[in-house]
């Protein structure tokens, strides 16, 4: 059997289809390795599979001689130096689609939390300060009838989008590219970014990580917001310059926030944690068992195939196979 190095324990199912076909070695600890521990484990693995919140750069890569493959669990693949593994011949995959509609879930689940208060109205009820019913106690803002922008109307972005069909909303989407089924099914309109957030109520980004999208939202698109508009962010958190946000949040910029990424994870800026107008979740968007233990299938299959001089489903990198192999 091939030697793979799994930087953290994955749920039951897949760890089972990893110990079938693999010599099997892991993390045993529920935390995020050093750069230190990753090297000393892929020095004799032939295949690593590793996580988000790992980072495999150039020293980690050539640290694993024996290398065949990357394997990430996750759809974005920013943590590794893809380049620089193609480089060396060596194929990348992730696991998109799987977590689609568990990450629209959970944008909406921020939305509505945001939005009607939940979070605060939990901390009052709990500290005794409920004393009953009040005309004006804790105020939010409704949903149903309002206009949803969509920063990235690719497979999450789509499926926020046409959830919102059942609450009447008027749906604006930004993206590089149109999505004529999203404009034909529930008469999406294809806006820019200025236009986008200077109309909408809530605001969610759904788009990948890059030099492009880095501080996407920064203080002046926060300032083209409305006074009452919500943000949601389920993307990556350094889409969003969080200083800004805090500073946005503190002076009435915009009315609230929701987040499940981070600029610096698990770190957040300063401030932020204090604020009573933002929704903290610890990156969970796609965390229900069925979509983690699917993800952790796809990747499963993504070494196997690799382990056995296949082509792996989920290949990033397809001219490593089209050249070498």
């Amino acid at each position: 059997m091939l030697d793979l190095f799994l930087t953290r324990k994955l749920p039951a199912k897949a760890m089972q289809r990893l110990e079938t076909n693999f010599h099997l070695r892991v993390n045993p600890d529920d935390r995020v390795l050093a750069s230190e521990e990753i090297i000393e484990g892929v020095r004799d693995a032939d295949i690593l599979l590793c996580l988000l919140t790992d980072t495999i750069d150039r020293a980690i890569i050539d640290a694993g001689a024996n290398l065949r493959g990357i394997v990430n669990y996750a759809v974005g693949y920013n943590n590794i130096d893809v380049d620089y593994a193609t480089s060396k011949g060596l194929p990348v995959t992730n696991t998109p689609g799987v977590l689609t509609d568990t990450t629209a879930d959970m944008a909406w689940a921020l939305m509505f939390a945001a939005a009607r208060r939940v979070i605060e109205g939990d901390r009052f009820t709990r500290a005794n300060h409920f004393e009953g019913w009040g005309p004006l106690l804790l105020l939010g803002v409704d949903v149903h009838g309002a206009t949803l922008g969509i920063v990235g109307a690719g497979r999450i972005g789509e499926a926020v989008a046409r959830r919102s069909v059942g609450f009447g909303m008027r749906v604006l989407y930004s993206d590089h590219k149109s999505n004529p089924a999203l404009e034909r099914d529930i008469d999406a309109r294809h806006v820019p970014l200025d236009h986008l957030l200077k109309q909408s109520d809530f605001v969610s980004l759904h788009v990948p990580m890059s030099s492009a999208t880095r501080y996407l939202i920064g203080a002046s698109e926060l300032e083209m917001m409305k006074p009452d508009a919500v943000l949601i962010n389920t993307s990556r958190g350094p889409v969003v310059d969080e200083a800004a946000l805090v500073a946005a949040l503190q002076s009435g910029v915009i009315r609230a926030a929701a987040l499940d990424v981070y600029e610096d994870e698990p770190a957040l800026a300063h401030g932020l944690a204090q604020l009573d107008n933002v929704v903290l979740a610890p990156h969970i968007a796609s965390a229900s068992e069925a979509t983690r233990t699917r993800m952790g299938i796809m990747a499963a299959d993504n070494a196997i195939a690799i382990a056995q001089g296949e082509r792996p489903p989920q290949l990033i990198n397809p001219q490593v196979w089209q050249e070498e192999r």
